[in-house]
């Protein structure tokens, strides 16, 4: 009980999440913020790094997951 009102908590303070995504598909967290601003000013910092990579911001759903919504 406890390790899931820490995990509902700390979605609530880091709802937004930087995604990379490979050549392949697969999807890998980058990093979890407060805000969409900041969690973007990470994406695009990374993005002006090589090789080149695709990173996206994405909102954590109610469950944690990176769904948007």
């Amino acid at each position: 009980m406890g390790a899931e009102r820490t995990m509902s908590e700390g979605t609530a303070s880091l709802p937004w999440s930087v995604i990379r995504r490979d050549d392949n598909g697969n999807r890998y967290r980058v990093g979890r913020y407060a805000t969409e601003a900041e969690a973007q000013k990470i994406a695009d910092s990374f993005e002006n790094l090589g090789p080149k990579q695709l990173y996206t911001v994405e909102r954590l759903g109610q469950n944690g997951d990176g769904g948007r919504g």
